[in-house]
Protein backbone atom coordinates (compact mmCIF):
# COMPACT_ATOMS: atom_id res chain seq x y z
CA UNK A 1 0.00 0.00 0.00
CA UNK A 2 2.89 2.24 1.04
CA UNK A 3 4.57 1.97 -2.35
CA UNK A 4 1.24 2.11 -4.28
CA UNK A 5 0.37 5.44 -2.67
CA UNK A 6 3.62 6.60 -3.61
CA UNK A 7 3.52 5.67 -7.08
CA UNK A 8 -0.22 7.42 -7.48
CA UNK A 9 1.62 10.45 -5.69
CA UNK A 10 4.31 10.93 -8.08
CA UNK A 11 1.50 10.24 -11.08
CA UNK A 12 -0.66 12.64 -9.81
CA UNK A 13 2.36 15.56 -9.02
CA UNK A 14 3.74 15.20 -12.54
CA UNK A 15 0.30 15.79 -14.34
CA UNK A 16 0.44 19.04 -11.84
CA UNK A 17 3.72 19.87 -13.18
CA UNK A 18 2.87 19.40 -17.28
CA UNK A 19 -0.38 21.48 -16.42
CA UNK A 20 1.56 24.12 -14.93
CA UNK A 21 4.01 24.36 -17.65
CA UNK A 22 1.81 23.91 -20.02
CA UNK A 23 -0.28 27.43 -18.96
CA UNK A 24 3.45 28.84 -19.33
CA UNK A 25 3.80 27.45 -23.13
CA UNK A 26 7.37 26.16 -22.02
CA UNK A 27 8.53 23.22 -24.46
CA UNK A 28 8.78 19.64 -23.85
CA UNK A 29 11.96 19.83 -22.33
CA UNK A 30 10.54 22.61 -19.91
CA UNK A 31 7.24 20.77 -19.69
CA UNK A 32 9.44 17.35 -18.29
CA UNK A 33 12.11 19.19 -16.15
CA UNK A 34 9.00 20.89 -14.47
CA UNK A 35 6.85 17.74 -14.34
CA UNK A 36 9.58 16.02 -12.51
CA UNK A 37 10.74 18.48 -10.02
CA UNK A 38 7.21 18.52 -8.77
CA UNK A 39 7.01 15.12 -8.40
CA UNK A 40 10.07 14.28 -6.36
CA UNK A 41 11.29 17.52 -4.96
CA UNK A 42 9.49 17.25 -1.91
CA UNK A 43 10.80 14.02 -1.74
CA UNK A 44 14.41 14.67 -2.37
CA UNK A 45 14.34 17.15 0.63
CA UNK A 46 12.47 14.57 2.66
CA UNK A 47 15.33 11.63 2.59
CA UNK A 48 18.14 14.23 2.33
CA UNK A 49 16.52 15.66 6.10
CA UNK A 50 16.59 11.97 7.37
CA UNK A 51 19.67 10.96 5.99
CA UNK A 52 18.31 8.26 3.07
CA UNK A 53 21.01 8.34 0.31
CA UNK A 54 20.76 8.13 -2.61
CA UNK A 55 17.37 9.83 -2.54
CA UNK A 56 14.42 6.58 -3.28
CA UNK A 57 13.68 8.27 -7.23
CA UNK A 58 17.73 7.41 -7.62
CA UNK A 59 17.27 3.94 -6.28
CA UNK A 60 14.10 2.93 -8.43
CA UNK A 61 13.56 4.00 -12.04
CA UNK A 62 10.15 2.78 -11.34
CA UNK A 63 9.63 6.63 -10.70
CA UNK A 64 11.34 8.12 -13.53
CA UNK A 65 9.16 5.86 -15.92
CA UNK A 66 6.28 6.79 -13.92
CA UNK A 67 6.99 10.51 -14.11
CA UNK A 68 7.86 10.29 -18.13
CA UNK A 69 4.18 8.41 -18.57
CA UNK A 70 2.03 10.51 -16.53
CA UNK A 71 4.13 13.54 -18.77
CA UNK A 72 3.00 12.12 -21.99
CA UNK A 73 -0.36 11.43 -20.33
CA UNK A 74 -0.73 15.19 -20.01
CA UNK A 75 0.66 16.41 -23.11
CA UNK A 76 -1.62 14.14 -25.55
CA UNK A 77 -4.89 14.32 -23.05
CA UNK A 78 -4.31 18.22 -22.65
CA UNK A 79 -7.20 18.61 -25.17
CA UNK A 80 -9.49 17.32 -23.09
CA UNK A 81 -8.58 19.14 -20.28
CA UNK A 82 -10.21 21.81 -20.91
CA UNK A 83 -10.84 23.45 -17.64
CA UNK A 84 -6.85 23.68 -16.42
CA UNK A 85 -7.11 25.25 -13.57
CA UNK A 86 -9.45 22.45 -12.37
CA UNK A 87 -7.35 20.08 -13.71
CA UNK A 88 -4.18 21.57 -12.00
CA UNK A 89 -6.01 21.85 -8.16
CA UNK A 90 -7.67 18.19 -8.68
CA UNK A 91 -4.54 16.75 -9.13
CA UNK A 92 -2.62 18.89 -6.89
CA UNK A 93 -4.70 18.14 -3.91
CA UNK A 94 -4.42 14.26 -4.92
CA UNK A 95 -0.96 14.48 -4.49
CA UNK A 96 -0.31 16.60 -1.39
CA UNK A 97 -2.71 13.97 -0.22
CA UNK A 98 -1.01 11.16 -1.05
CA UNK A 99 2.65 12.28 -0.58
CA UNK A 100 2.26 13.76 3.57
CA UNK A 101 1.18 10.00 4.44
CA UNK A 102 3.95 8.70 2.28
CA UNK A 103 6.13 11.48 4.38
CA UNK A 104 4.89 10.38 7.62
CA UNK A 105 5.66 7.18 7.39
CA UNK A 106 9.28 7.31 6.23
CA UNK A 107 9.58 9.81 9.20
CA UNK A 108 7.64 7.22 11.77
CA UNK A 109 10.54 4.32 10.05
CA UNK A 110 13.43 6.85 10.65
CA UNK A 111 12.44 7.35 14.37
CA UNK A 112 11.50 10.37 14.31
CA UNK A 113 8.79 11.98 16.91
CA UNK A 114 5.21 12.31 15.78
CA UNK A 115 5.92 16.19 15.56
CA UNK A 116 8.76 16.18 13.46
CA UNK A 117 7.11 12.95 11.08
CA UNK A 118 4.08 15.59 10.66
CA UNK A 119 6.58 18.64 9.70
CA UNK A 120 8.18 15.62 7.74
CA UNK A 121 4.84 14.75 5.60
CA UNK A 122 4.03 18.58 4.84
CA UNK A 123 7.73 18.92 3.61
CA UNK A 124 7.43 15.67 1.01
CA UNK A 125 3.46 16.84 0.09
CA UNK A 126 4.33 20.80 -0.47
CA UNK A 127 8.36 21.58 -1.10
CA UNK A 128 7.72 19.50 -4.92
CA UNK A 129 4.82 22.24 -5.85
CA UNK A 130 6.95 25.05 -4.28
CA UNK A 131 9.87 24.40 -6.41
CA UNK A 132 7.45 24.42 -9.38
CA UNK A 133 5.86 27.55 -9.03
CA UNK A 134 9.01 28.89 -8.09
CA UNK A 135 10.85 28.24 -11.82
CA UNK A 136 7.25 28.64 -13.48
CA UNK A 137 7.60 32.76 -11.68
CA UNK A 138 4.22 31.86 -9.08
CA UNK A 139 4.34 33.16 -5.64
CA UNK A 140 3.99 29.27 -4.32
CA UNK A 141 1.02 27.95 -3.01
CA UNK A 142 1.96 27.34 0.26
CA UNK A 143 3.04 30.95 0.96
CA UNK A 144 -0.54 32.48 0.11
CA UNK A 145 -3.30 32.62 2.26
CA UNK A 146 -5.04 29.43 0.78
CA UNK A 147 -5.17 26.49 2.93
CA UNK A 148 -2.45 23.66 1.72
CA UNK A 149 0.33 23.09 4.21
CA UNK A 150 -2.44 23.36 6.53
CA UNK A 151 -4.23 20.96 5.13
CA UNK A 152 -1.45 18.36 5.12
CA UNK A 153 -0.53 19.13 9.19
CA UNK A 154 -3.98 18.31 9.91
CA UNK A 155 -3.92 14.99 7.52
CA UNK A 156 -0.55 14.27 9.75
CA UNK A 157 -2.63 14.32 13.00
CA UNK A 158 -5.09 12.19 11.91
CA UNK A 159 -2.68 9.88 10.84
CA UNK A 160 -1.07 9.79 14.72
CA UNK A 161 -5.11 9.82 16.39
CA UNK A 162 -5.85 6.54 13.79
CA UNK A 163 -2.82 4.49 15.18
CA UNK A 164 -4.48 5.01 18.64
CA UNK A 165 -7.33 2.87 17.42
CA UNK A 166 -6.90 -1.00 16.14
CA UNK A 167 -7.42 -0.06 13.00
CA UNK A 168 -5.38 -1.87 10.39
CA UNK A 169 -2.44 0.30 8.56
CA UNK A 170 -3.42 0.25 4.79
CA UNK A 171 -6.67 2.01 6.69
CA UNK A 172 -4.99 4.61 8.05
CA UNK A 173 -2.76 5.45 5.13
CA UNK A 174 -5.84 5.86 2.95
CA UNK A 175 -8.15 8.01 5.61
CA UNK A 176 -5.50 10.31 6.23
CA UNK A 177 -4.43 10.97 2.53
CA UNK A 178 -8.45 11.22 2.09
CA UNK A 179 -8.88 13.83 5.59
CA UNK A 180 -6.16 16.05 3.78
CA UNK A 181 -7.96 16.25 -0.13
CA UNK A 182 -11.46 16.70 1.76
CA UNK A 183 -10.14 19.38 4.22
CA UNK A 184 -8.04 20.90 0.99
CA UNK A 185 -11.78 20.46 -1.37
CA UNK A 186 -13.82 22.05 1.15
CA UNK A 187 -11.42 25.07 2.14
CA UNK A 188 -11.40 26.19 -1.95
CA UNK A 189 -15.24 25.43 -2.41
CA UNK A 190 -16.37 27.08 0.67
CA UNK A 191 -13.47 29.68 0.28
CA UNK A 192 -12.01 29.29 3.84
CA UNK A 193 -8.49 30.41 4.08
CA UNK A 194 -6.11 31.74 6.85
CA UNK A 195 -6.26 35.30 8.11
CA UNK A 196 -5.37 38.07 5.97
CA UNK A 197 -2.88 40.58 7.51
CA UNK A 198 -2.96 43.05 4.51
CA UNK A 199 -5.81 45.39 4.29
CA UNK A 200 -7.11 46.06 0.59
CA UNK A 201 -4.64 48.99 0.21
CA UNK A 202 -2.01 45.97 0.11
CA UNK A 203 -0.26 47.54 3.15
Amino acid sequence: MFYIVEIFGTAAFAISGVLVALKKRMDLFGILIIAFVTSVGGGTLRDILIGVTPVSWMTNIVYTYVIIGASIFGIIFRSKLNYLRTSLFLFDTIGIGLYTVVGVERGINAGLHPVICIAIGTITACFGGVVRDVLCNEIPVIFRKEIYATACILGGITYFLLKLLPIEGNFIFIIAGVVVIVIRLLAVIFKIALPNLYNNQGD
